[in-house]
């Protein structure tokens, strides 16, 4: 192998000794929460604190964040649970949304078989059946341990009585209310009593999302999906063009499913299997970067940035051909894409002196020869949480019925549009991800637990659309490989390649202008970004048993909260 040891330029490692000056990780003996919500963290270790387990503050924190976290956290959307008990079980919860009853194919085309209007992504068409409070109430009814309806009051309570406004979210009330005639329902979402935007410091209530979030309490999934509730989502999509009717509500089941799994040099890997193609692509991406020699490849030189984005281009070509909803694709071929192999194959044919080339009609076989939010949660018995969902885009379809007080998902933007049709700027169009009437579109959400001897070790997951599986996989690499502290793995630069559009989108200054142009005489085309990923990580030392959390500088509002 080519010798590739390059030293970090200069300005690069004065970037990265500033991060982690800044970087700050919180310390815990018992139990811990990191969310985007420094409220809904706070809940999530209340409960732990009253002798709930960790899925019992899932629980109570995923509803909390529906109210302080309206971009992303939800009652509207859906995602997954990965879950590793403290005797070394694990599973793994599916409340992906579905697709409606009359969904199909084609159902975005126009005449000429064009997408029409960007209808996949916007208007009432793109809302798919929600799973979240289905999922929640499955993993407690299963795992939790203290009353359902103590998990969901506090959520109530803070919908009803208010908490006090902050600037993100007036940033946000005002950009809404600028396009209000576009999305009406967001034009008003934040206003206060006297139907104008709440103000810096007042109490902002929600009052019809308090009364939804009252009946999920007193009726747990029943409050939801049958009765009102129910009928209003119905009303409302027949109003506005959707297809989810009251049926499609009833028949909505989350599914515990078997994780995926894999190791690296001692971890186990414990994440999300398909419908999500996040813990497949992560193992995949880990398998071949285990092959590597970091003796010979400092971190964050061009050819690191290169290997890195060389092995995400193959598990993304990986992703596109092969992953789907698994009651839809019963021959998904998982346990090939996970081998050791399968890693072994697709390392031994990257160039390391050049970019491979994207090539949208032949998928992988050339290699061989902007909103979600996360939370991660650990109790004092060890029982681990990794939990993201998502609405799809920042506060989903912009859209919700103004008597439930909560926004809808624009999902159905995940599928697959155009039946055969894969294009360059990223669009896929192969089968395991058509859309099909009740069928879960793929998924990029990557909640992990990584293992030590059957307990756990790092819990981390992130928002970011299809940059989620990157930048989790990186930050798994940060902490197993280079042996970073949580806070450190989470702030460090972080790179993305999704195999199309080919490209590297990199946070902006976290790369010197050397290494960008090494990367460009590769054959690699950049762009930068302000972020990518916004991480919610804990470490637990296995020796000590002390919790170690830190919620990524990019979340303004986010916490490690821990007792």
């Amino acid at each position: 192998m080519v010798n590739i040891k390059l030293s970090l330029v200069f300005t690069v490692i004065i970037i990265l000794f500033s991060l982690q000056s800044i970087a700050a990780q919180t310390r815990a003996q018992n139990g811990m929460v990191v969310s985007d919500s420094d409220i809904a963290s706070s809940i999530g270790v209340d409960v732990l604190k009253k002798g709930g387990n960790a899925i019992d503050a899932a629980v109570a924190t995923a509803f909390a964040l529906a109210v302080t976290h309206p971009q992303a956290g939800n009652i509207g959307g859906g995602g997954f649970i990965v879950f590793l008990n403290s005797e070394g079980i694990s599973t793994t919860i599916d409340f992906r949304e579905k697709a409606p009853l009359a969904s199909s194919s084609t159902m975005f085309l126009n005449e000429n078989g064009e997408i029409n209007n960007d209808s996949n992504h916007e208007g009432a068409l793109s809302i798919g059946v929600p799973g979240t409070v289905a999922g929640l109430y499955y993993a407690h009814q299963k795992y939790g341990s203290l009353p359902w309806r103590d998990l969901v009051d506090p959520a109530v309570k803070l919908a009803l009585e208010g908490f006090s406004f902050n600037w993100m979210l007036r940033e946000q009330a005002e950009r809404f209310y600028n396009l209000k005639d576009e999305f009406p329902f967001m034009g008003s979402f934040f206003n206060n009593e006297a139907g104008t935007i709440t103000e810096i410091g007042e109490l902002w209530k929600q009052p019809e999302l308090g009364n939804t979030l009252t009946l999920i309490r007193d009726d747990g999934r029943d409050g939801f999906y049958t009765g009102y509730v129910a009928k209003e989502i119905a009303k409302f999509m027949k109003e506005h063009g959707g297809f989810i009717t009251e049926k499609d509500l009833e028949l909505y089941e989350a599914i515990e499913r078997e994780p995926v799994t894999g190791t690296y040099k001692g971890y186990d890997i414990i994440s999300m299997g398909p419908p999500s193609s996040g813990g497949v692509a992560l193992i995949e991406m880990m398998n071949i970067m285990e092959l590597a020699d970091y003796e010979e490849i400092e971190f964050n030189s061009a050819q690191y940035v290169h290997l890195v984005a060389e092995t995400m281009r193959r598990a993304y070509s990986d992703r596109a051909e092969y992953l789907g909803d698994p009651d839809f694709n019963p021959d998904m071929p998982i346990d090939f894409l996970l081998s050791k192999e399968h890693a072994k194959n697709r390392f031994e044919h990257i160039d390391f002196k050049k970019a491979s080339v994207s090539d949208s009609s032949r998928f992988g076989q050339i290699y061989d020869g902007t909103n979600t939010t996360h939370f991660s949660v650990i109790d004092k018995s060890g029982n681990a949480v990794s939990l993201t969902y998502t609405l799809e885009y920042s506060y989903g379809s912009r859209m919700g019925a103004d008597n439930l007080g909560f926004i809808f998902n624009n999902e159905m933007g995940d599928f697959n549009p155009q039946p055969g049709v894969t294009k360059r700027n990223g669009q896929i169009g192969s089968p395991p991800n058509l859309i099909a009437p009740e069928k879960r579109m793929l998924s990029s959400m990557t909640p992990t637990i990584v293992a030590k001897d059957g307990k756990p070790y790092l819990i981390i997951g992130t928002p970011g659309g299809r940059t989620i599986i990157n930048t989790v996989f990186q930050t798994v690499f940060n902490v197993l490989e280079l042996d970073m502290r949580i806070d450190r793995a989470i702030e460090a630069v972080k790179v993305h390649h999704q195999w199309l559009p080919d490209r590297i989108l990199y946070e902006e200054h976290l790369l010197s202008p050397d290494t960008i142009k090494m990367l460009e005489e590769m054959g690699h085309t950049l762009v930068p970004r302000t972020r990518l990923g916004n991480l919610m990580g804990i470490t637990i030392d296995p020796e000590t048993g002390i919790r170690m959390g830190h919620s990524d500088s990019a979340s303004p509002n986010g916490a490690a909260v821990g007792y």
